[in-house]
């Protein structure tokens, strides 16, 4: 395919993915909160870039296989649901070693225990039950909501821009339309967490760009994007529902560095997204993408 096909290809997706995603930013932000209407219009939200793909490649004549549906191996699977984990407990790990944070919190555990209707009072007895729940069911229903974005990102878009602008570039401009695509909740609604805007914002910019680079390459390698949904899905769940809100914070510097919009977890992926840079060339092969032809 002409490169340039692949740049028409990427800008039809990204314009579908706006006009529908604007629907279900406005209705956020008119709430002021992520999960208004039970969460219903941040799952939609979170499936629009999914439909616009399934739009983009009915319009464009693109190969339904050029999504990567397929599974890609359970080798990197594992990979996609791990890795989260690992930079986490990293980036969590300094902040409790340094005394920017303790773990766990016991206002949150009694917190917790209400919500789930648990009967625990000992820290030692609710954590590791707690970290089952999140590691398995609260995982899969978070993979639900994260497929849709990564068929459209990572299913559709990677592949396209990777095509045009090679490994690195086609990495940082999806990572770029990625995080764009999440400043009108981030400057709207609450999604910043604790911290403001105008710190919150360039700790995910860096955060989002770093976890493009790492999820392009699970992509590319495993010609799939279910790692890549279970990366995503596996971050959502351990960073937003274990680690941030069972760190007790010392002080009003913990917000700083704790979360997606705290320094500590982006510092720690962009390290481990220098790893994936490095093994690019494992990732690209010989072999072409997808048919991208129908």
């Amino acid at each position: 395919m002409p490169a340039e096909k692949h740049t028409v290809n990427a800008i039809f997706y990204v314009v579908i993915t706006t006009l529908l995603s604007s629907i279900f930013w406005v209705l956020i932000n008119r709430s002021g909160h992520m999960e208004a209407a039970g969460g219903i219009y941040l799952s939609a939200l979170m499936w629009a870039p999914a439909v616009a793909a399934f739009v983009t490649i009915g319009v464009r004549h693109l190969g339904v296989r050029s999504l990567g549906l397929r599974w890609g191996g359970t080798r990197y699977v594992l990979w996609g649901y791990l890795t989260p984990l690992a930079y986490a407990a990293i980036a969590y790990g300094l902040i409790w070693t340094f005394g920017l944070g303790s773990f766990p919190n016991p206002q949150a555990i009694v917190d917790l225990t209400g919500k789930l209707g648990w009967h625990m009072t000992s820290a030692s007895a609710f954590v590791p039950t707690y970290f089952l729940f999140i590691a398995t069911i609260w995982v899969v229903l978070s993979v639900t909501r994260a497929v849709g974005e990564e068929i459209g990102w990572r299913g559709l878009l990677t592949p396209q821009l990777v095509s045009r602008f090679g490994f690195t570039g086609g990495s940082l401009l999806t990572g770029v339309i990625w995080a764009a695509w999440h400043m009108p909740l981030l400057l709207f609604a609450d999604y910043s967490g604790d911290t403001p805007w105008w710190f919150a914002m360039p700790c995910f910019w860096v955060l989002v760009l770093s976890l493009s680079i790492i999820l392009t390459w699970l992509r590319l390698k495993s010609r799939s994007v279910w790692p890549c949904a279970l990366l995503h899905a596996s971050h959502n769940a351990f960073i937003q529902a274990f680690f941030t809100p069972l760190t007790l914070p010392h002080g009003q510097l913990t917000r700083y560095v704790i979360d997606e919009f705290g320094v500590a977890v982006p510092v720690v992926s962009a390290v481990f997204a220098l790893f994936f840079w490095f093994r690019r060339g494992q990732a690209m092969g010989e072999r072409p993408l997808e048919p991208v032809a129908a």
